[in-house]
């Protein structure tokens, strides 16, 4: 059973990526949303995942841009309507913690309201550093949201 009315998404690293899309790409179906450790931005990430799933980067002739632009999260932050929580490890040497703060910046440029964790000294698997302390986090951040 799903309340259709209540649809919330979690995801970490490319599921990370794949939940704060979802809820910027779909906002009027996605009311929550928890990304940890998203790996937002395929030009400032590792160039074979965005090759192997979007391609070679391909900079637009006529007009700004590339053909990653698209898949890019910052893109759409203006987008959101639901609740997102972003977190990350400081110390990640997976997925940068710039990849969510671009994030964070576009959606402060959009005046969009959001939650933002940010685990100091935590690695890209942040339940491995400080699991007690990211369980809290979540459970309290679900508890309210609900």
């Amino acid at each position: 059973w799903i309340d259709l009315d209540r649809a919330g998404i979690f995801g970490h690293s490319g599921g990370g990526y794949a939940s704060a899309g979802a809820i910027l790409r779909y906002p009027d179906f996605f009311k929550g949303a928890v990304s940890q450790a998203g790996k937002h931005e395929n030009r400032s990430y590792e160039d074979d995942w965005g090759e192997r799933y979007q391609g070679l980067l391909v900079r637009n002739v006529d007009a700004p841009g590339d053909s990653y632009d698209a898949e890019a999260n910052q893109n759409v932050a203006r987008n959101l309507k639901g609740k997102l929580l972003l977190a990350h490890g400081t110390m990640d040497d997976n997925v940068p913690p710039d990849n969510t703060l671009l994030v964070v910046d576009a959606l402060i440029k959009a005046n969009r309201d959001f939650d933002l964790v940010m685990i100091p000294n935590a690695n890209h698997v942040l339940m491995t550093d400080q699991p007690e302390h990211v369980t809290k986090v979540l459970g309290e951040w679900l508890d309210r949201n609900r």
